[in-house]
């Protein structure tokens, strides 16, 4: 006797099936997976309907995309399941806006390290470049002055810097964690490490910052000076130079300075200080009670008129609103979490990025964008640059509720009660 086939019996249950439940409601989604597959054959065929990016693979929650089959870095698909296409309203090119201290080449020196971010390394940084640098305990920078602004954060120990402008007015100051300097353009200075193990984060207002012509070392222009010109500029015999470093030695062991210096054209305090103490300030809840924000531009540090800077606290599953900046490209520094944002550029041309500490970006001048702390537990910290005298910004949301709003509802061809419903003042860190 001939027996139907397994199939045809699959179908024949089916049949029975539906016709003795159709009145209790429809068909469940994986019925068919289940009788085509009682044993768990062709498993696969279910799981593509499941997104993988969670596994490293580009393919999305209907089935679309499909596995990497050649080489790859499966840790930084996982880290980027953005760039596999999990964003599905992504369109267009977008160049690369992000870069990882990571990735950088560490220097490394007797009293410490440094690893920097330049043009070359994130191309779309035109006015900001940086770096991480670490000092043991009496370490210098050596004595320097840049033909561009220097920039300063600690989020480590504490260190001692040291300046004179063109007046020959100084500065010794204590920085602590949290604390903030800016030597402008021309300013000599140099940074010892106080605490055991020190490190900060530097930031320039040139993009270019390893062209030559950028920075000038003291030691280095004066093994290339002539000694008897030494001798005479100095006043003393030209044997004191003959045991002057060889050229950028960078960083350099010491003892911390104990010496009192004081100069006869007065001290660089006030509004002419290169030091901002945000480590004595209280920082309020920002609008939107998802976080802090702390503003620390040329309003609250008159000195740092190139640099404005933002240092944000979002908390587990904030959302920095939608924005823009109307004065500058916005430079970042993720400190601390994990984080995602979408950038968008205008003309249907939009990309998001996935974020985690160490990791460095730069979102264009005036495009649009948000950060979300995507955590669940842990706090995400960054820091916000722009070259500007200060910070500023535009809400999404306050600009379409300071609109007419009939005018805003037929534009996105929503009711208008919602428009209605908008918040007239910035939610600038949404909990």
């Amino acid at each position: 006797m001939h027996l139907p086939s397994m199939k045809f019996l699959d179908l024949m249950l089916a049949a029975l099936w539906l016709s003795s439940t159709s009145a209790a409601g429809p068909v469940p989604d994986d019925f068919y997976d289940r009788q085509a597959a009682p044993n768990g054959q062709n498993k696969h065929l279910r799981l593509e309907k499941r997104q993988q990016f969670d596994q490293g693979q580009p393919i999305d929650a209907t089935g679309k995309g499909a596995p990497i089959l050649g080489g790859t870095n499966k840790q930084l698909d996982l880290q980027n399941p953005d760039n596999l296409g999990a964003q599905s309203r992504d369109n267009g090119v977008v160049v690369n806006l992000k870069w990882s201290f990571s990735d950088s080449k560490t220097r490394i020196l007797p009293g410490g390290w440094v690893r920097e971010q330049v043009v070359t390394d994130l191309p779309a940084s035109q006015d900001i470049a940086a770096a991480q640098q670490h000092l043991k305990k009496g370490a210098l920078r050596e004595l320097h002055w840049h033909r561009v602004a220097e920039w300063g954060y600690v989020y480590a120990g504490s260190i001692l810097v040291s300046a004179v402008d063109e007046t020959g007015k100084n500065q010794v100051d204590v920085l602590e964690v949290g604390d903030i300097w800016y030597f402008p353009k021309g300013a000599a200075h140099t940074i010892q490490g106080l605490s055991d193990e020190n490190e900060y984060l530097l930031a320039f207002d040139d993009g270019d910052f390893d062209r030559t012509g950028t920075t000038f070392a003291v030691d280095d222009w004066i093994i290339h000076t002539p000694k008897s010109i030494l001798a005479k500029n100095f006043g003393v015999n030209e044997t004191i130079f003959d045991t002057v470093p060889t050229p950028d030695p960078y960083i350099i062991k010491g003892e911390v300075s104990k010496a009192n210096v004081t100069s006869p054209y007065g001290k660089l305090e006030g509004n002419s200080s290169y030091v901002y103490h945000l480590s004595k300030q209280k920082i309020p809840q920002a609008p939107g009670k998802g976080g802090t924000l702390a503003i620390v531009d040329s309003r609250n540090f008159p000195i740092a008129t190139t640099i404005a800077a933002a240092i944000v606290t979002l908390e587990p599953g904030g959302l920095r609103e939608l924005h823009w900046h109307p004065n500058a490209e916005e430079w970042l520094y993720f400190h601390k979490g994990q984080a995602r944002a979408t950038v968008f550029l205008g003309g249907a041309i939009a990309r998001t990025f996935d974020f985690t500490a160490g990791d460095t970006a730069v979102f264009p001048d005036n495009s649009g964008h948000y950060i979300e702390n995507t955590s669940k537990t842990e706090k995400l910290i960054w820091i916000e640059l722009y070259k500007s005298d200060r910070v500023a910004d535009i809400s999404l949301t306050q600009w379409l509720a300071l609109t007419p709003s009939d005018i805003v509802a037929v534009t996105l061809n929503i009711s208008l009660s919602v428009v209605n419903q908008l918040k007239k003042e910035k939610q600038v860190l949404i909990a």
